[in-house]
C-alpha cells in the first residue's frame, strides 16, 4: 500500500463539443462553482467536431476565478513545444496561476499526420516526449543565463531567449501506460495522468513501480510525482460494480484507490452537471475525511512503535481495481 502523501484534488474530464459551444463552458465554470479543483478537457486538435483545446482553456480562463485549468492531454506532435511552454506561462500569468499540463506523446497518427504532424514509432514518440519538456522547462526558467538549446532528434531549439516564467509552478502531467513512458514520468514529470478504463488489474501497482524506481535513479523522490487518474462511472441506488453506485460506495473505493495506490487527484469524465454536483457535494468531502482519518492514523502509529497494527480508515471493497481495456493510448 502506498499514499505519497499530496493533498486531493478533485476535477471534471469535459467534452469540448463544438455544435454546443457553450456546453463545456457553462461545465467548467459550474466545476469552479460546486468547488471542484480543476476543469480538464481533451485535446484531439484533428478532431473536427471539438473545440480548439487551447483556444476554450483561454476562454475558461477569463469566465473562471479560483479553478486550475489542464488539458488532458495536449497533443504534442500538433503543438511545438516552444510555443506551447510560451502558451502556457503567458496564461498562467493572466489567470493569476491557474493553468497545468497534461501532455502526452500522440496516438491516433493517421489523425496526426493528415494535420501536418509527424508520423512516430511509440519509441520516437517517447524520445520526443523528452526533448519537449527539456524545451518546456527551459523557456519557463527565465532567471538562468543564456539561451534555450536543445538539440534533440525531434526538436532543435538553437539559442530561443528564454520566459516569460509561468506564476507558479506548473505540473506537467505525463498520460502514459507503457514502461517507457513511465520511466520518464519517473525521471521528467510532476504527475501521472492515465485513464482508469484503460488500465487492467494490476496496471497501478505495476506502474507505480516503474515511475518509483525510475524516480529514484534520476536522483528524484517518488514522492515528487503526483498520481492523478481519470475516472468515469454512474451514480446508482445500488452498487453494480466499480463507480456503479451511490455516493458512499464513490467514496470508499476512490479512498482505497487513494490509500492503496497513491491516486491523490480523481479527474471524472462527464458531461452532466447533476454527476458533477454530486462528485462534488458527496464523494469529494467523504474522500478527503476517509484519507485524512487514516493518516492521522499511521502518524499516531509511526510515533508509537509499541502499538498495535490498526486498520485503514476507509471501508474496502472488492471491487477497487481497475476496469478492464482492450486499448492503451500510449
Amino acid at each position: 500500500m502506498t499514499d505519497y502523501g499530496h493533498e486531493l484534488m478533485f476535477g471534471s474530464f469535459i467534452t469540448p463539443t463544438a455544435a454546443r459551444p457553450q456546453q463545456a463552458v457553462e461545465l467548467a465554470t459550474l466545476s469552479e462553482q460546486v468547488g471542484l479543483d480543476v476543469a480538464t478537457f481533451q485535446d484531439y486538435p484533428y478532431q473536427a467536431g471539438f473545440l480548439d483545446t487551447w483556444t476554450l482553456l483561454s476562454f475558461v480562463a477569463a469566465r473562471t476565478s479560483t479553478i486550475h485549468l489542464s488539458a488532458n492531454v495536449a497533443n504534442l506532435p500538433l503543438r511545438p513545444p516552444a510555443v506551447l511552454a510560451r502558451s502556457l506561462a503567458s496564461l498562467d500569468l493572466l489567470s493569476g496561476g491557474r493553468v497545468e499540463l497534461g501532455l502526452g506523446a500522440g496516438a491516433f497518427w493517421d489523425a496526426i499526420e493528415a494535420m501536418g504532424g509527424p508520423r512516430r514509432t511509440p519509441g520516437q514518440g517517447v524520445q520526443a516526449l523528452e526533448e519537449a519538456i527539456d524545451v518546456i522547462r527551459q523557456i519557463w526558467d527565465a532567471d538562468t543565463r543564456g539561451g534555450v538549446r536543445v538539440h534533440g532528434d525531434h526538436y532543435q531549439v538553437l539559442g530561443a531567449k528564454r520566459g516569460p516564467a509561468p506564476q507558479h509552478d506548473i505540473g506537467i502531467w505525463l498520460g502514459a501506460y507503457k514502461p517507457r513512458m513511465l520511466a520518464l514520468t519517473g525521471r521528467r514529470a510532476d504527475g501521472w495522468l492515465p485513464s482508469l478504463s484503460y488500465l487492467k488489474s494490476g496496471d497501478l501497482a505495476a506502474g507505480n513501480a516503474t515511475i518509483d524506481e525510475a524516480a529514484q535513479r534520476a536522483g528524484r523522490s517518488p514522492y515528487d510525482v503526483r498520481r492523478l487518474l481519470n475516472i468515469n462511472g454512474q451514480f446508482l441506488a445500488s452498487g453494480r460494480g466499480l463507480l456503479q453506485g451511490p455516493a458512499e460506495q464513490w467514496s470508499a473505493e476512490l479512498a482505497d484507490l487513494s490509500l492503496s495506490h497513491g491516486i491523490s487527484a480523481f479527474i471524472l469524465g462527464s458531461d452532466e452537471p447533476d454527476d458533477l454536483r454530486r462528485f462534488a457535494a458527496e464523494v469529494a468531502p467523504n474522500v478527503r475525511e476517509f484519507v485524512a482519518a487514516d493518516r492521522r492514523t499511521d502518524a499516531t502509529a509511526a510515533n508509537d512503535p509499541a502499538s498495535p497494527p490498526l486498520s485503514r480508515a476507509a471501508p474496502r471493497s472488492a471491487n477497487t481495481g481497475p476496469a478492464a481495456s482492450t486499448a492503451s493510448p500510449e
